[in-house]
């Protein structure tokens, strides 16, 4: 009876490192001092060059943007409230630059982050980060009037080049769930 219980605890254990092993990998920061219901447009920043995968970069934003209006969030061409920097490596492969990342082109003064007010996964340091590893999508939040980044949220997933369609469903499950939180389940601010 031991033996079997062992047997049963050991396959339980191996089942449950083998799917954390193929989840992907969120990881969130915003800004507690925000009401996030404030916001009800945002604007993309535009890339920093064509992608050298339309289609893909096309269903990326796509995916995003229906996650966002599901949300309550419109899309508009320019003066949203929030402007979303959208960054991502899309290559296959280990630890690699994307032939073409997705870069925007954020332009003016960087925007700042009230570190006393950050929780969560810290941002990046650089909005305009020419690396972006493979399998990687970044999306940040900055207030378009304070010009202060409120949310940050990465997300990695392990692509394969041999199957492409199961990589498209996996880049838009790992979508989905980094914008799962988005907005942060917070009270408003006093």
């Amino acid at each position: 009876m031991n033996s079997i219980r062992s047997h049963l605890l050991f396959c339980l254990l191996v089942s449950a490192l083998t799917t954390t092993a193929f989840a992907q990998k969120v990881k969130v920061g915003y800004d507690k001092s925000v009401d996030f219901s404030q916001y009800k447009t945002y604007t993309w920043a535009d890339p920093t060059m064509p992608s050298s995968r339309p289609v893909l970069y096309a269903t990326v934003v796509g995916w995003v943007a229906n996650e966002l209006k599901n949300r309550g969030l419109q899309n508009t061409d320019k003066n949203g409230d929030l402007t979303l920097i959208g960054t991502g490596g899309i290559e296959f492969g280990i630890s690699t630059a994307a032939g073409t990342p997705m870069l925007s082109t954020y332009g003016g003064q960087p925007a700042s982050v009230d570190a006393t007010m950050w929780t969560g996964a810290g941002r990046t340091a650089n909005l305009t980060s020419s690396y972006v590893p493979q399998g990687t999508l970044q999306l940040q939040f900055v207030d378009r009037k304070t010009n202060k980044v409120v949310w940050n949220g990465t997300v990695s997933e392990k692509l394969d080049i041999e199957n492409k369609k199961e990589s498209l469903d996996r880049i838009y499950r790992a979508i989905a769930k980094l914008l799962k939180r988005f907005p942060p389940k917070t009270t408003s601010p006093k």
